[in-house]
């Protein structure tokens, strides 16, 4: 038999370096396999072996000071669960993101699994929150838990901001696998003005140990090779798709559109007739909420104004205008003072209310009618893995300036929600052309990777004033980090690297010429910024104009003349079937004639 051990704590390590190597040389002498993660904030490990190997490690990790009573959760498996033994240096021991909370200094009170038991068994009243990830919750949780629908535990608060109010004053029993997400969860969740919050001691995996199953339905997914197991701890027959990650019970593996490694009946691709199908339903959705643009009607809107570390212990005023330089000062004390920026719990922050590290401060718009934006999206491509669509111009991709919700990203949620799309990569709101979306937090990493790896041809057709003397140019001047102004970028030599190849396609009777550009790397306006760099100015360009002048408008009104780039043509591999796909722009593609 092997010995399974799942251990974590919190506690402030230092000379991770030299641990690391000490580690991982002491495991594979030893016979272990698995993963131990090091982190300023503490250890997180997942390992299997002879159980004198697993003690032998667990001696070593006693030793470092906080860690003198460490211990963790042991199972056993009739195979080695795991393919490698690796130590890795992370920042967190479990990614989070969230400035200020820190387990080994506070965390939200421990509920012992069988007083959890007695509490379920008396019909207490107390709201359960399962705080894992939706592909995990899909094998089991306590019955009438709240899920989250998260596909990673990054997405947790913003699920939590977006919880009834009156949870807040409930009694909250949250828990997780084995109750490290519940460290940092719970303080968070306070953070937030939640007032009565426990977290299950040792998660589900101390439950099933203590109490079995009752409450519970169905297994508990881990993170091995077994993929889930029962109340009695031991290994189920469930598989993992590791296209999707989509845990597969025994029907799902019996289904022909199974494939060991490669698709499963939750990313399986469907047949062209069926995909049209789904698409000619979502675009009769989509054209259905385009009819009256939601913008159109006043409404009230937030948007977060997140504090980073930097600012820990500013005064609230500083921070934005240090956040956002194109407002004056005396445009927040105006907005201070009509108490236009609250807390999530709805307490007024004034311009001299000193902000923590983690903070998110709310900014309130009144209720105001946003510009009309252009309608006429087109979805060409949707399957479980991708949507790609066409977006015309005026559009935003997402909340800015004027716009909330006449936005790509609103209009496209109101489409597929309860889930919400991810775009891949963002054009400017007066660039026309093709969009991609991923359906997963999973699937757009993936396709992000791609576009970080050069590996996606992004090519666009763009129209200038004048005629260039070259007919091929590679222009690589770096662009500016921050605006320079309201938005607008500019050539820096000390800015962000950008590469961009053009080509002349034709040079025009009206002394206007149609380029090809193809991206090499994808910085604000930087098609726009570098022909204004070259003297060749895009037609149409609202901010970019001719002789070096920049104009402060930067989003065109629906009328107006078009801005004459567009995003024309997208190859990139597929993330399921790893197939080839090229698509083309058709919407209002530039006249070459």
């Amino acid at each position: 038999m092997v010995t399974n051990l799942a251990a974590y704590r919190f506690v402030k390590l230092s000379g991770l370096k030299e641990l690391r190597e000490e580690l991982l040389n002491l495991c594979k002498a030893a016979g272990l396999r698995g993963t131990i993660l090091l982190s300023v904030e503490g250890v997180n490990l997942f390992v299997a072996g002879p159980a004198a190997a697993v003690n032998r490690m667990m001696a070593r990790l006693r030793e470092i000071p906080g860690l003198e009573d460490f211990e963790g959760k042991v199972s056993e498996s009739e195979d080695q669960p795991f393919r490698r033994m690796l130590v890795r240096i992370k920042k967190e021991i479990i990614a989070f993101g969230v400035e200020g909370v820190e387990p080994e200094r506070k965390t939200s009170p421990k509920l012992q699994a069988k007083e959890l038991k007695k509490w379920l068994d008396e019909g207490r009243k107390i709201t359960l929150l399962d705080t894992r990830n939706d592909y995990e919750v899909k094998l089991g949780t306590f019955k009438g838990a709240v899920i989250p629908k998260i596909d990673t535990f990054r997405e947790f608060p913003k699920a939590v901001r977006e919880m009834p109010e009156e949870m807040k004053d409930e009694t909250v029993v949250m828990f997780c696998t084995g109750g490290i997400r519940c460290e940092k969860a719970g303080p968070f969740m306070e953070m937030e003005g939640f007032k009565n919050i426990y977290q299950l001691d040792g998660g589900i995996l101390k439950y099933f140990e203590e109490c079995g199953g009752e409450h519970y339905d169905g297994e508990c997914f881990v993170f091995d090779q077994r993929v889930g197991v029962d109340p009695g701890l031991n290994e189920t027959d469930t598989a993992v798709c590791y296209a999707c990650q989509a845990p597969l019970d025994a029907q799902d593996q019996e289904d022909v559109r199974y494939v060991a490694g490669v698709t499963c009946p939750h990313c399986f691709v469907p047949e062209p007739e069926k995909m049209m199908e789904r698409i000619a339903a979502a675009q009769a959705r989509l054209d259905e909420v385009c009819k009256v643009l939601p913008g159109s009607e006043p409404q009230e809107n937030r948007r977060p104004v997140n504090v980073l570390a930097k600012y820990d212990r500013w005064e609230l005023g500083d921070l934005l205008c240090d956040q956002f330089p194109q407002v004056p000062r005396e445009e927040w004390e105006r907005r201070c003072a009509e108490g236009r920026f609250v807390s999530y719990g709805g307490a007024v922050r004034g311009i001299d209310h000193v902000v923590r590290a983690g903070e998110r401060v709310l900014q309130i718009f009144p209720p105001e009618v946003e510009p009309d934006v252009a309608r006429g999206i087109r979805i060409v491509w949707d399957d479980e893995a991708i949507v790609v669509v066409e977006k015309p111009a005026p559009l935003p991709m997402h909340a800015s300036g004027r716009y909330h919700r006449n936005t790509l990203q609103y209009l496209i949620n109101q489409v597929y929600e309860p889930k919400f799309l991810r775009p891949v990569h963002r054009l400017d709101a007066n660039t026309r052309g093709l969009v991609l979306f991923a359906r997963t937090r999973h699937f757009c990493r993936l396709m992000q990777r791609q576009f970080l790896d050069g590996k996606v041809d992004k090519i666009y057709q763009v129209e200038v004033q004048g005629w260039p003397e070259w007919d091929e140019k590679i222009c690589e001047a770096p662009i500016s980090e921050e605006p320079a102004g309201p938005g607008g970028r500019v050539v820096d030599e000390d800015g962000l690297v950008a590469r961009t190849d053009f080509s002349v396609k034709k040079r025009l009777k009206d002394g206007t010429a149609l380029l090809e550009a193809k991206l090499g790397t994808g910085r604000t306006n930087q098609i726009r910024v570098h022909l204004w760099e070259l003297g060749f100015p895009v037609s149409g360009d609202p901010c970019y104009l001719p002789n070096g002048q920049m104009s402060d408008k930067q989003t065109l009104d629906v009328g107006d003349a078009p801005m004459e780039l567009e995003a024309w043509k997208l190859v990139f591999t597929h993330p399921i079937s790893g197939e080839k796909m090229e698509f083309f722009n058709k919407l209002e593609t530039i006249d070459a004639s």
